[in-house]
Parts: C-alpha cells; structure tokens; sequence
C-alpha cells in the first residue's frame, strides 16, 4: 500500500489555499471529535477500514442479474475491459465496476446535481442545495430519460441494475471508506439505489462547468454602473481574428444528416413558464434548519456565495478552463493514417473526473454493437471521449453563448410581459437535512427562466442597480414597466436534451455520416467535435443549442419583459459549420473562434482569445514541414510551455532599468529566456509574479473601480493593446504613486521582485516555476478542512508542474489569488488510426477513488511529465497487459 503524502496545509498555513476547492470543507471539528480520529489512526482503523472498500479484482463473483458470464480484465493501472455477451451484461458490468472503482464519487455527485448535500452534511449546505434544486437539474434528466428510446432506456437501467448489485452486497464503509467518515457525524445515513436519472444528470453539472460566458457578462454588467462603454469594450475586447486562428477557415460541404433533430423548431417556448423545476428561489444563502450538531459533530460550511459553492462543487467556467485537441491527415504523418491528440482543460480533483474503460462485445451484433475505450464519468453508461474500431473523436469546449441574464420586473406575484401582469410559476420544493427538520421552499420562474438575484452578490447587484446607459443590449429602466427589479437566467441546459442518447451513438459511430448523426443529438454542454477514422478521413462538426437571439446578443442582460430579446429557436443544425478533410491537411480545436466574423449567426462576443490554438497551429506546420509527423510531435505538443505574454513582457522590458540592481538582475533572466514556463525554470518564476503584478498594479490596485482579473487571455490581449498606448490613461495609479507606462513597469518589476523573494528566498539560482505553481489534489468532498489527520487520509501533493494560463500545457491559475495551479490537463490521449495498440492515454490522478488504493493517484507522475501510457485495445494487446482478471458469474 503507497503511503499518503501529508496534506500541504497540515504543516503550512502560509499555502495558498482554495476557496473550497470543488469541495465541501469541514471547518470546526469539536475537540471530542478531533481526538477520536487521531486515536482510530493510532489503532490502526484506518488501513482495515479503508481495505474494506477495495475492489475484488481477481477470481469470480456471483451477480444476481446477469444474463451470462463477463470477464472483466485490468491492467496494472486498475483500467478495466469488460467483456460481455450481450448489451444489457456489458452496461450492467460496466456499472458494477464502477460502483466497485468510484461509488462514494457517484453518491457524492447525485446528492450535488439533485440539491440534496444537506442530507449528507446538514443545514450548512441549504444554500447550495436551494440553488441547485430550484434550477432542476435532475428534475430535467428525470424528463430527458423519459425520453430515451427503448434500446437506450435499456442501456441505463442495465447500468442501474450492476451498481445497484454492487450495492447489495457493499453497504457502509464496505462501499468506500468515506462513509466511515460521514458516519461521524450522520450515522444513520443510507445509500439509496441508483437511477438512471441520477446518470443522466451528471451531464448537467459538465454544462455547468463548460457554460461559457455568464461571468462575463455579469462582470460587464456590474461594471457598467461605473465605466464607460469604451472602457467595457477596452477591457472585453473582440477576438483577435487577424492574428489567431479559427477552427473552420472555410466550411466544407457534407450530405445532410437524416438524423439530426429538428432543433430550430423547438423554438421559443422551450423557455415558457410550464417548466417550472428550473425556477429559482429568493434568497438561498439566508435560511437555516434543524438543531445544533451532536457534540462530536463535523461542521460543514459554504462557499463566500452560493455560486462559489456551486462552482467549487461542480466546476468553475473560470481561468483555465477549456481545452485542446487537434486532428492530423494521414497525407502528413509517418503511418499514412490520422492522428488525433486530446486533452480537456477542468478543474482539479481527486480523484480525476475521468474514469478509463474499454466496453467490449464478445461478438459484434446489431443488439450489441460496442467495441469501444476511452475515457468516461463514473455513474455515466459508455464512453465519453475514445474511439472504437473504427472511428475517433475527441472534444473541447465550444465556448458558445448559450446563457443569459434577463432583467425581470415583478409585481407581487407577477412579473411584466409584453405589457401585461403574468402570473409567476411556482412550486414548492421540501429539503430533508440532516440533525434538523425538513425545510421547504417555493421557487419561481418567468418565461425566460428561473429568478437567481438574491442567491449571489453580483446578480443581486444587477438587479439593485441595473445598468441605466445604452451600450450593449439591456433597455434602460426608463423603459421598463412599474415593479421591484430582478434577475433571471436562461440557460440551454434547464431544457431537456438529447446528450444523454448522443452518447451511445458516437460509441457506435462507423463514418462520419454516423459521427455528425450523434453530433446532433449532443446537444448540452455543446462541444467542438474532432474526428478521425481507419479510412483516413479526419473531420470536424459544431454540434449543440445553440440560440438564436432576438434583439439582444446576449453580451449584457436584456429587458425580460419584451418578447422582442426572447430567443427565436436554435441554430439549424445543417447549418452548424462542418471540416471534412480540409486541405490544410490537420484541424485545431483550442476553445477559439469557430468561423469568421461574417458567419450568418452569431454565436458569443466572448470566445477563448486564441494564444493556445495559434501556437499549437504553429507547431503542427512546423511538425509537417520537418515531416512526416509521429504521435511523439503531438506528445510534445501537449507539452509545450510557451508563453506568449511571457515573450511580450520580455520584449517590453527590454530596454528598461529600476536602478535597484536586485530587480535588475532578475529582468536580465528575462533576456536569456525561451518563454517555456518549465516547472524548474527560475526566469519563469519571475516572469509570471511580473505578468499577475502587473495587471494588479494596473487594474486592481488602489482603483476604486477596479477590472476583474477574470481570463488571462482576455488580459493578455488588452495588456497587449496598452503596452502599444502609453497615454492609455490605464497607466497612471495616483494611489500607487505611478504615473505613465515606463514608471509603472518599473514599479512592477520592482513589486514583482520583492514577492518572490518573500515566496523563494532571494537567490535566484533557487527559483523555479514549478513549487511556485504546485497542484495541490484536494479530495473532493473530505479534502479541504484545516484539520490535518482528515486531509490527511485524503488530499495528496503538491506536484511541481510547469505550464500556465492560455499555455498549450494548460495549467491555470487565478490572477491576484494564488500562483497554485487550479485547472489542469485533466486527461490527454494520442489515438494512431493506423494501429489502435499504439495509441496513447494518461488522466490526472488514477482509475481508483479508493484513498489509500494503488491506483488512486498512480498516474500523476506520469502526468506531470506529460508522459503517455500504452493504451491496449485488441484482444492480444490487453490479454498481455492484463494483470487481475475477474469474472462476473449470474
């Protein structure tokens, strides 16, 4: 058994920390309790318990439920081949297995996506529960699996059934070592069986965490009360077509897909007030419930917002978040056959999002069509992201606007439409919490969505003071009707959708007539799709709702009460853009613009800027020219450092002196530099305390209207345009004493010096980017909690890793916070179309949730060198890898 490094924060209090952290944190834990666990520990508790929960990996186990026999074998990282004989043992198996890897995982999730943490931890988590239950996730996914066709619905029940005969067996801590800790403070917690539902809304939470561009639009309208329209329109500027790349120079002309759903006519009523479980509450920060905690109780505590829980629990569409993924022609590469490279850009967790499977029918039949690996979620029947036989594909956010902010104005229990007083829709919603009494709420909705102001400050202050100018789309008050402001949201994802069948179309997926047939029905949370397949045929579909606007373009919040801002429908999808083959000979994904400015529709004002996508596009010609390409260019690839504000600051300083001879030397690293943020680069170090002391210096800084330090590349690109304007009035900070862009460089530079000292001492051969940007992995709901033996059990790290923000090797970190590394290459995989057996896969942490098991974090060193695994497909490649073989008996 590997032995658990220590938590980061048990010995420093001084270490950067997270907000929560996609976690729940445990904040005051009573003298009693501390003692109690300190003494398990010391009798060896621990290690039986947590054993306990292990997986049976070898042998044979009775399954009740099973139709026939299913081997399932794993290799010496614990990823399994699941071997059936038919569809319905395959998706059994593969639930069986991954209640067997990851329960506490899926159990934790269902209560996040179905607002019911508080039955898990108490009142303190009814904020966030209110939040999550009045926007109805998995009201939605109750409605999108009555939708299943008969096969499909098939599938999950088949899924449900094996966790659900995992369950039979495994209660308690002999699910997973979690629930001993839980039974500290709820002992009389149950597990409930598993539903096809609490699958499907997990897809939910993704969307949450890829929903692109509310923040920005929040941030706009917030900033609106004080700043002009030039500086909003300074501070957000348009995506820099002349310099970056987009995915689909020009669009390619396919056959129609017959397929594809008619999502154009779904049209406006999609968000009329008769789907009220997505309606929203008042104020779900304010209530409390029940009784105090035993004595020996864990408390359990929020986020600063009930958004900050949510993201932290779920995701956050913050900094770093996106990801990369690029296809190649045979005509370019050493094998004559595609290669297609993907790694998703999510936060930080532990155990990693990810779980790697292959799903295997013993013979391929029309009733059991799967041969299939890759990567998917625990809880989620089939394979997200991989390929099968035939085909690949991979993903990346689509960083589409598919969310709005409405201004409503309310009437009691009314709100105004189009001139006339409707009746808000209302049900009530009963939270039981535990230690406490069942609590309810009535939650709301207009026609455009569920009420969120009141449940976050910035919706709050958008709703107190509603922007009174004219720029962007929102109307003045002045032409608003009588009535009390508030905010609402539409959101693609509080609609019930298709993705959830989508799923096992691309795991079947044979051409790509096929692919572009399940890219139609994947719909939440909207992807750019690649592909590739043994013809050697690459290719590229914009799937998902995507809205069409009325008056608005969703880049402020619009006036709810005139129908003329209400969405007109959705996209057609055969106008969605579409590469088949393209002559450039590869495709890019890196979250930038899909098309030019001049596409029909409009699609965000808010798009990933473009610096990954440019150097990647850049190393692929260079790769081609060099010739022919290998999976090893695409490895180093991924890889890659590059920094582009990096090398922009380094022209900038150039020719610049402090005449503090300590700074001075430091900026001369900058001249010796490569712009590669290595992990033990020490030039780095300084680089990136210069670039995050800058833009505070800047924008932040004795400023009483400070900008929001949100997306460095955002901020790469308006420091850019500054550092070619120095009378930009951006450069003058009367409280810092600055006045101009040379003397504010030199004061950051300067700063910059003196926080690095403070960080890594002031000699700096010993610098370095890497302990600087440590990843911490905090477990996901036991991991943050300021008591050392619980995080203990759970967090391990920190990692040293290189890379940063808008950086190929897309490590983010959050400006003005903390240089610790927060999001993350979540999984990276190289697929050779020439031969499956040589393709290549590694995830963050391991295929274990099991804190203490051998493939809980056994993939992270791997990780952080970028470094690829052997990815065995064929029946001779996986035989050979197999170390454990289990075989599942009815």
């Amino acid at each position: 058994m590997p032995k658990p490094q220590p938590s980061p924060y048990a010995v420093d209090d001084t270490a950067p920390r997270r907000s929560v952290g996609r976690t729940v944190g445990i904040t005051l834990f009573s003298i009693l309790a501390g003692i109690v666990v300190l003494a398990l520990i010391a009798v060896g508790f621990v290690a039986y318990t947590a054993q306990r929960s292990f997986p049976q990996l070898s042998g044979e186990a009775t399954v009740p439920g099973l139709e026939a026999e299913v081997t399932v074998q794993r290799d010496v990282l614990g990823i399994p081949t699941i071997t059936a004989d038919s569809s319905h043992d395959l998706f059994f198996a593969q639930g069986y297995v991954q209640a067997q890897d990851r329960f506490w995982e899926m159990d934790f999730r269902r209560h996040v996506t179905s607002g019911r943490l508080s039955e898990l931890f108490g009142a303190s988590q009814l904020g966030t529960d209110k939040f999550l239950r009045t926007l109805g996730w998995h009201a939605t996914a109750e409605q999108e699996v009555e939708a299943l066709t008969a096969t499909e619905r098939a599938y999950y029940d088949a899924y449900a059934d094996g966790v659900n005969a995992y369950l039979a067996e495994n209660q308690g801590a002999d699910a997973s070592f979690e629930y001993a800790i839980l039974g500290l403070q709820n002992p009389d917690y149950q597990i409930e069986p598993w539903t096809p539902a609490d699958s499907v809304a997990w897809l939910k939470a993704m969307a949450w965490d890829l929903r692109s561009n509310i923040e920005n639009e929040t941030e706009r309208a917030v900033l609106a009360a004080d700043l002009t329209e030039a500086q909003i329109d300074g501070l957000y500027p348009a995506y820099p077509y002349d310099r970056n790349p987009v995915i689909v120079p020009k669009i390619s002309t396919v056959p129609a897909v017959g397929t594809a759903p008619d999502l154009a006519a779904e049209g406006e009523a999609e968000g009329d007030a008769g789907d009220a479980e997505g309606d929203a509450a008042g104020d779900a920060a304010g209530d409390a419930a029940g009784d105090a905690a035993p004595a020996a109780a864990i408390e359990w505590t929020e986020a600063d917002t009930v958004l900050d829980a949510v993201s932290d629990l779920v995701g956050d569409a913050g900094e770093g978040i996106g990801s990369n993924s690029w296809v190649v022609s045979g005509s370019v590469t050493d094998t004559g056959m595609p290669l297609l490279a993907n790694d998703p850009h999510l936060g930080a967790s532990l155990p990693s999002v990810w779980h790697q499977i292959q799903l295997k029918c013993s013979t391929v039949t029309e009733e059991c069509p799967f041969d299939v690996a890759g990567f998917g979620f625990s809880g989620l029947p089939g394979v997200v992201i991989g390929h099968n036989d035939r085909v690949a594909w991979g993903f990346t956010n689509l960083t589409t606007d598919v969310t709005d902010l409405y201004l409503e104005k309310i009437d009691g229990d009314s709100y105004w439409y189009d001139g006339a007083l409707v009746p808000l829709e209302t049900h009530t919603e009963t939270f039981k919490v535990a230690g406490g009494e069942d609590v309810e709420l009535e939650v709301r909705s207009t026609v455009n969505g569920p009420i969120v102001s009141g449940l976050t400050d910035d919706f709050t202050a958008i709703a107190e003071n509603p922007y009174t100018g004219t720029a962007g789309t929102v109307a003045a008050p002045a032409e608003a009707p009588d009535g009390e402001y508030a905010v609402s949201l539409r959101w693609t994802a509080l609609q019930p959708g298709t993705t959830a069948s989508a799923i096992f179309a691309l795991n079947t997926a044979k051409d790509f007539d096929d692919f572009r047939g399940a890219a139609a029905r994947f719909d939440v949370p909207a992807q750019n799709l690649i592909y590739a397949d043994v013809d050697g045929n690459i290719g590229y579909q914009t799937p998902g709702k995507l809205p069409i606007r009325g008056a608005g373009d969703g880049s402020m919040p619009q006036p709810g009460w005139d129908s003329a801002y209400t969405w007109q429908g959705y996209i057609p999808f055969e106008e969605l853009p579409v590469s088949y083959n393209p002559t450039e000979g590869y495709i890019v994904t890196a979250n930038n613009a899909i098309v030019a400015a001049d596409y029909t529709y409009s699609l965000t004002t808010d798009w990933d800027y473009g610096w990954r996508a440019a150097r990647i596009d850049e190393l692929i010609q260079r790769a081609i020219a060099k010739g022919p390409v290998t999976a090893d260019d695409l490895n180093a690839i991924q890889a890659d450092n590059y920094s582009f504000v990096g090398m922009r600051l380094t022209a900038a300083y150039a020719e610049i002196t402090t005449g503090d001879d300590d700074t001075d030397a430091a900026l001369d690293l900058l001249q010796e530099w490569d712009a590669q943020n290595g992990a033990d680069s020490a030039a780095a170090a300084y680089a990136n305390v210069l670039w995050d002391t800058l833009v505070e210096n800047v924008f932040v800084d004795g400023r009483e209207n400070a900008a929001p330090l949100s997306g460095q590349g955002r901020l790469f690109l308006v420091v850019d345009a500054l550092l070619d304007d120095d009378s930009s009035p951006w450069w003058t900070n009367e409280e810092l004493g600055v006045a101009g862009m040379t003397d504010t460089l030199k004061r950051a530079a300067i700063d910059a010096y003196e926080r690095l000292v403070d960080e890594q001492g002031d000699n700096p051969s010993r610098w370095n980017w890497g302990s600087l940007h440590a990843l911490p992995l905090i477990n996901d709901s036991f991991g943050e909690s300021g008591i050392a033996p619980i995080e203990w059990l759970f967090n391990r790290g920190p990692y040293p890793v290189g890379g940063g923000s808008s950086v190929v090797n897309a490590t983010g970190w959050d400006l003005g916070s903390s240089f610790a590394t927060v999001t993350v290459p979540s999984m990276r995989m190289i697929v050779d179309l020439s031969d499956f057996d040589a393709s290549r896969w590694n995830q963050l942490t391991g295929e274990s949730g099991h804190a203490f098991h051998t493939n809980y974090t056994d993939q992270v060193e791997s990780w952080q060198k970028a470094e690829l695994t052997p990815w065995a497909f064929s029946s001779k490649a996986v035989d050979a890898a197999t170390t454990d073989t289990l075989v599942l008996t009815p």
